[in-house]
């Protein structure tokens, strides 16, 4: 499958589109700590058989996999979902999201993360969420 273009916001369409996105990532962000649970939870299975000589079923395991495996699905539909619109998921337990947009003609990334009510900041491709700038300072 080859790349598609990339699609570029405006501000006000990344805002308007968070409308849609928000739910999902605030999804995402619990779907990611229930995948996390689920990996302590098998991992502490396997702990257990190596210090009790195990009153664990295979079912217990099957059950952790499952768990897992289903954490790990719902994750990844949702990421896919955020990521059909042209928008970018950059960390999966803060729910933060990237939104390309152009600068002069050069791309750039709206950086939005749950909590936030609107797109306030922006940054350069290389930059990432350490250089993020107030969007005031855009001249788009």
């Amino acid at each position: 499958m080859g790349r598609m273009a990339p699609r570029y916001f405006t501000p006000e369409e990344a805002n308007a589109a968070l409308d849609e996105l928000r739910p999902l990532a605030e999804e995402m962000v619990e779907r990611r700590q229930a995948l996390v649970t689920a990996q302590e939870r098998r991992a502490s299975l396997g702990a257990q058989v190596v210090t009790n000589g195990g009153d664990l079923t295979p079912s217990d395991f099957a059950e952790a996999d499952e768990e897992l495996e289903q954490a790990a699905t719902d994750l990844a539909r949702i990421v896919e979902r955020i990521q059909s619109e042209g928008v970018l998921v950059k960390d999966l337990d803060r729910g933060l999201l990237d939104f390309p947009a152009l600068r002069e003609g050069e791309e750039i990334l709206l950086c939005w993360q749950l909590g936030e009510d609107t797109i306030q900041f922006w940054h350069g491709l290389e930059e990432g969420f350490a250089g993020r700038k107030p969007l005031s300072d855009l001249e788009l």
